[in-house]
């Protein structure tokens, strides 16, 4: 890739945007292949849903070290060969007959590519814009995701009405090539500031000094719970309405509405963080969450209930990701952004593998959802307790340097 010539802010936040409405919209529309692919290859919900949930492991595990690599080296050829293992995987999955082959595909491959094209792109961004200016920007994409979500599921879905889930896998594996140009502008990118205190560190500096912050780890917890709720959502709310009664567009209608929804939900989530403590802005956000997953549960459930759940969840969705990586880049700075957010990241995909995995076996073993639904609830409170506890002070590493050894 050429990196002589230099693209703007706005440049790099568009098409950084576009990569992760591309990678996070079609990830989010997987739970509308597990009814189609588990009745046709007579698999039990817990094979498509471990498949998930590995998939958001091995993302979790892989997202240090490439983010890692994406700090050393550049985040270009890393979104590139994200893109192309993204596209692999999908092909893949089309190909699987069984478990092994999905958890191969739909878990490691997409997993491994997840990892190369999403948090990568908060690191080049938050380096790209000036600080004061950061969360906003953070805000922009997630909301860019959002909007990916509500455009990919209506159009995954309409894929598989009209050519069957096999082909539509194949036409989203050609999809997911538009990363390789759109990295470009990514692989050009500069820093306008390499921390909050300007002073360079070492990777294993970094690390250690992240080790040691207690409110970087609470931090951490809260956005377990996070992906714990919107992995089993995005992967089993589908079946979930299906089990009701609801027809097979209402589950998809319901998702794109979620999607929708965080357009303004994540824009306002970083407008606001720019203004007020992250901390109590997250705080806020988990307690909405359980009251809406309770509401939900509550109410008898219709075509309107789904639809309000969805529109006031979705308000809520995704705003959790520009106030979380807004703390960590408060913290400590910008310069390991992609490598110290790739660790909370992986906070975040444990809760995703137990989200998408125990919603699929609790299913099996009662024929229900009811159980991980009240767990959901109940996570929200503890996600809540622990990012208000969490110090969000920056380190002054000016005064630290200055301590004798």
């Amino acid at each position: 890739m050429n990196h002589s010539r230099r693209y703007s802010p706005t440049t790099i936040l568009l098409c950084g945007g576009a990569i992760i409405m591309l990678s996070l919209g079609i990830r989010h529309g997987f739970g509308i292949f597990l009814r189609p692919m588990t009745l046709d290859l007579q698999w039990p919900r817990a094979t498509f849903a471990f498949a998930i949930a590995l998939q958001n492991l091995v993302w979790g595990f892989s997202q240090p070290f490439v983010g890692m690599v994406a700090d050393r080296f550049g985040a270009g050829r890393v979104l590139a060969v994200g893109g192309l293992l993204y596209a692999a995987g999908l092909a893949s999955m089309a190909q699987a007959t069984t478990s092994l082959e999905l958890a191969l595909s739909t878990g490691v491959l997409i997993g491994l590519g997840l990892s190369g094209t999403y948090t990568i792109v908060f690191g080049v961004v938050s380096r790209a814009v000036l600080p004061e200016k950061r969360s906003l920007a953070l805000g922009l994409l997630s909301g860019l995701a959002s909007f990916g979500q509500f455009a990919m599921l209506p159009y995954g879905q309409a894929l598989i009405s009209h050519i069957g889930w096999w082909w539509a896998l194949m036409v989203l594996a050609i999809n997911v090539c538009l990363i390789l140009p759109l990295a470009i502008p990514l692989a050009s990118a500069r820093g306008v500031s390499t921390g909050t205190s300007n002073v360079q560190q070492s990777v294993a500096s970094a690390l250690a000094e992240a080790r040691a912050h207690r409110g970087f780890w609470l931090v951490t917890l809260g956005f377990f719970v996070c992906g714990f709720q919107v992995v089993f959502i995005a992967t089993h709310l589908p079946a979930y309405l299906l089990d009701q009664g609801m027809s097979v567009d209402v589950g998809m209608v319901a998702l794109a509405l979620i999607g929708l929804a965080n357009i303004p939900g994540s824009f306002l989530a970083g407008y606001l963080g720019g203004r007020y403590p992250k901390k109590r802005l997250l705080t806020g956000i988990y307690t909405l969450r359980a009251v809406i997953i309770v509401a939900f549960l509550m109410a008898p459930v219709s075509e309107w209930s789904v639809y309000l759940f969805a529109i006031a969840l979705g308000l809520v969705w995704l705003g959790t990701v520009p106030l979380t990586s807004g703390i960590v880049a408060q913290i400590f700075g910008v310069q390991y952004l992609s490598m110290l957010f790739g660790i909370v990241y992986l906070g975040h995909q444990i809760g995703a593998f137990l989200g998408g995995w125990l919603g699929g076996y609790v299913f099996d073993a009662t024929g229900s959802y009811l159980l991980v639904w009240i767990i959901a609830a109940l996570l929200s409170g503890l996600a809540a307790l622990v990012n208000l506890l969490a110090d969000d002070r920056e380190v002054d590493r000016r005064v630290m340097s200055s301590v004798p050894a």
